[in-house]
């Protein structure tokens, strides 16, 4: 961009003038760098102004270019300058906007540049430049709060070596002028010689390799990011007329993603409630056994980890969520001939809010599934017996679902609940995980995951009071990646530039009404069906020490619980093979569909209560 105008308009300020703006605006720059986010306000004023100034000197100045085209230019520079420092103040997602305006503006103004101006190798290097403004100025509109914190760095290294350079100018002349007065005589600097204008031909043709190579690598890498996002197909988008009720069936479509070796897979959208009993669409995988006896199926409901909380973070539009992989046992349910209904809760596929750590959203949507399933217009009849099984947030979801279906769905006969390292007291882990939250790129993007479906699901929670105005759109488009697309790497990157300045105050998250609505989603029950609740030794993601709380907890409650501890297992391994998990999730699973009186016998012997 054109904002090297304002040295011209320093040239004849007096040296000691020269070292002091030079020495405030390199603190600026630095200020910008270290803390880019505290410095937004900063960074808008500055790139407000400096667009004016850009377009001053461009009218006021003689060049090459036609007067047209001057006259557009530096007009241009001049609204765009006025409209950051009139619009700015009132919201801070204008500025990635009007940065990458103005980026088009300064490339297609050097563009204009390079045809009428300088030797053949400053009009390629010219022409390139503005080639790659303009290209970043598009790319910067895929990527707003990377590319936010990425310019704002950008911009202060920039002001800091402008301020340097204004520093080095003022003593320079400081000391020319201390040499007039003493008498001395400063001799004229010789033109450059032959050889020194053909080196400086070859760094700007270097330079502008360097500009097309670093435009092409971009463009590539945004073209991976942006192609591993998922799609959301038109089977998600509901119709006019939906039916009455929740847990009702709207349509049922066929799964893209692999099929495990023993069932077929399709999907379901239907109708179900939100956590304030509101209407609400959601969408789920139903997993069919391809051999097995007629008759009644008795049903897995699987509740899925976090995957994100934005539409595309559905399990049911990924390729590999309906295999072995991702669901515990599955080919061995489907070899007893059970049904797996697995939600994606409302919010994920179907339009809405996700109900992330939300018990009652989690909950009616998980069993809307299965009796939506029980609609599919097909010979597929499902028997009321119903097992839970869920991980991670999972088993949060998977304790709320059995714990509000008795009133929500009495004709549901669910036999136990399967908790498998859940995030049961969503207050409690906020405590734990906050304490050193500072640094922690991965805790601020889960507390984005929290905060924002909590400020839209309930009206006493305001994201402001959690989140800097600055930080609020970088937070809110954090939550618009899943955790398996390639573009979360934007997202970390963002985490880590916000990570001096603390967008998030999680002081107050376990206070005020955040810490009251946090409670209420800690699953209280009753339950009253047997519970088995298990986790790895190695969890590297929910502290151990929270599952043991919960057994404590459902113990001095009277609630029928296992648990086991599995040693070698961490978070997510817990649940593949070769995991002991599989084999005792089985034989507990079996007994309560069989009503199997015979004691479980396992290499893992599962504590109780009573021990």
């Amino acid at each position: 961009m054109r904002w090297s105008a304002l040295p011209g308009l320093l040239e004849k300020a007096p040296p000691r003038v020269l070292v002091l703006v030079g020495v405030l605006i390199a603190a600026l720059g630095l200020l910008i760098v270290v803390r880019p986010l505290a410095s937004l306000v900063l960074l808008g004023v500055y790139v407000g102004l400096s667009a004016i100034v850009a377009g001053v000197v461009e009218l006021i100045s003689r060049r090459g270019t036609p007067g047209w085209w001057t006259r557009i230019f530096g007009i241009a520079w001049i609204v765009g300058g006025i409209a950051v420092l009139i619009w700015f103040g009132r919201n801070v997602e204008l500025l990635p906007v009007a940065l990458s305006v103005l980026l088009i503006i300064g490339g297609l103004a050097s563009l204009g540049d390079a045809v009428v101006r300088g030797s053949v190798s400053v009009r390629v290097l010219t022409a390139v430049w503005g080639g790659a403004q303009v290209a970043f100025g598009v790319l910067s509109r895929t990527w707003p709060d990377v590319t936010l914190l990425l310019v704002a760095v950008v911009f202060g290294v920039r002001t800091a070596v402008f301020g340097l350079t204004l520093l080095a100018r003022g003593a320079r002349l400081a000391r020319a002028a201390r040499a007039l007065r003493r008498g001395q005589t400063i001799r004229d600097r010789r033109p450059p010689s032959r050889a020194a204008r053909i080196w400086a031909a070859v760094g700007r043709y270097a330079v502008s390799l360097l500009l097309v190579g670093l435009v092409a690598g971009s463009w590539g890498l945004n073209q991976w990011l942006a192609g591993g996002a998922p799609v959301i197909d038109g089977f998600y988008s509901p119709p006019a007329d939906l039916p009455s009720g929740h847990g009702r069936l709207i349509r049922t479509g066929d799964y893209a993603g692999r099929s495990p070796a023993n069932g077929d897979v399709s999907r379901i959208l239907y109708t179900t409630q939100d956590a304030n009993g509101r209407p609400a669409l959601a969408s789920a995988m139903v997993i069919t056994p391809i051999e097995s006896e007629p008759g009644p199926h008795p049903v897995i409901v699987w509740e899925h980890g976090t995957t994100g909380v934005a539409r595309g973070c559905a399990p049911s539009l990924a390729d590999g969520t309906a295999t072995k992989w991702a669901i515990p046992a599955l080919e061995q349910v489907l070899a007893e001939g059970w049904v797996v209904v697995a939600p994606d809760y409302s919010g994920q596929g179907a339009p809405g809010v996700f109900p992330y750590l939300i018990g009652e959203g989690e909950g009616r949507s998980s069993v809307d599934a299965v009796l939506a399933a029980g609609e599919i217009d097909t010979d597929l009849v499902l028997s009321p017996r119903t097992v839970v099984w869920g991980h991670s947030q999972g088993g949060h979801a998977a304790l709320f679902t059995t714990q509000v279906a008795p009133e929500y769905a009495p004709g549901l006969d669910i036999r136990g609940t399967a908790a498998i390292s859940p995030a049961a007291d969503p207050r409690a882990l906020a405590d734990i995980l906050t304490a050193g939250a500072q640094d922690n790129a991965l805790l601020t993007i889960m507390m984005a995951f929290v905060l924002v479906p909590y400020s839209e699901t309930y009206d006493d929670i305001d994201l402001g009071q959690y989140v800097s105005s600055a930080a609020e759109p970088i937070i809110r488009e954090m939550t618009q990646r899943c955790l398996s697309e390639p573009g979360v790497v934007i997202s970390a990157l963002t985490a880590l530039g916000l990570s001096e300045d603390q967008p998030i105050d999680t002081g107050d998250l376990t206070t005020g009404a955040m810490g009251r609505r946090l409670a209420e989603n800690t699953a209280s029950g009753p339950w009253g069906t047997p519970i088995l609740v298990a986790w790895g030794a190695q969890d590297e993601v929910l502290p151990p020490s929270t599952q043991e709380d919960l057994v404590e907890r459902l113990c001095a409650a009277g609630e029928r619980v296992r648990w086991q501890v599995l040693a070698p297992n961490h978070h997510q391994d817990i649940l593949q093979p070769p995991s002991q998990l599989l084999p005792m999730l089985m034989r507990w699973t079996r007994t309560l569909m069989t009503d199997d009186p015979t004691p479980l016998q396992l290499s893992y012997p599962l504590d109780d209560c009573t021990r």
